[in-house]
């Protein structure tokens, strides 16, 4: 996903069975290779849940997420040829566990953090560390999309509207981490490729190019005074 080199899940399917077809027992602690094993158990499976026990990090706060979860519900996709149903559990509080649908707790944290102005401005006050935290969340929005058809088009103009064409969030960017904004911008123009945001406001897609451009022609700026 990072190096923007696939095409469906049947591409995910294969990095996922090709890192993750081992086992391991006593008698082989180091792991051996069990691909076709692995690769049948999962022809097999309808629901993939991941369980989460704290709220000190969300489904877009690392890869990890993606990459795992998604994963394995792209990897089953891929083999069965049917959507597994997602689940998210969380059991911060031991005494009342809840289970969302995948698709409930992306919108969950859509809400509450991704497009969250509190959020937003106080992220920016971490400066170009701030701006890094900001492209990889809409990184990882995008991975878990690609991997598990979980975000609506609304988030994809709603991230667009907060992170990449917002007047003071650009100066933001512009003081603190160009290369962010760069990123940001390339993710959402490269989902509206794919698809993955279905149907986009023609408006948005021309603002988030020429927002690409001017941050290729600024970065190069600099890079030849440097």
């Amino acid at each position: 996903i990072e190096a923007q080199n696939w095409k469906d899940e049947h591409d995910f399917a294969e990095c996922y069975i090709n890192w993750g077809g081992y086992a391991y027992s006593k008698r082989s602690p180091e792991g051996i290779e069990a691909k076709s094993e692995f690769t049948h158990r999962l022809t097999t499976v309808e629901v993939a849940i991941h369980n989460q026990d704290d709220r000190e990090h969300d489904i877009f706060d690392s890869d990890d997420y993606f990459q795992f979860h998604g994963g394995l519900i792209a990897t089953i996709k891929a083999l069965s040829g049917k959507d597994p149903r997602g689940y998210f559990g969380d059991s911060q509080n031991p005494a009342a566990p809840k289970c969302r649908d995948i698709k409930e707790e992306t919108l969950r944290v859509y809400r509450t953090r991704v497009v969250n102005p509190k959020w937003l401005e106080s992220i920016k006050q971490h400066g170009y560390k701030g701006a890094s935290e900001m492209a990889a969340t809409v990184d990882y929005l995008f991975g878990f999309d690609a991997t598990s058809n979980v975000v609506s088009d609304f988030m994809y103009e709603e991230v667009a509207q907060q992170y990449a064409l917002d007047k003071g969030t650009q100066e933001f960017y512009k003081a603190s981490n160009p290369y962010a904004q760069k990123g940001i911008s390339e993710r959402l123009l490269e989902a509206a490729q794919r698809g993955m945001w279905a149907d986009p406001d023609p408006n948005t897609l021309e603002a988030l190019r020429q927002t690409l451009l001017q941050c290729d022609a600024e970065l190069e700026g600099r890079s030849e005074l440097s």
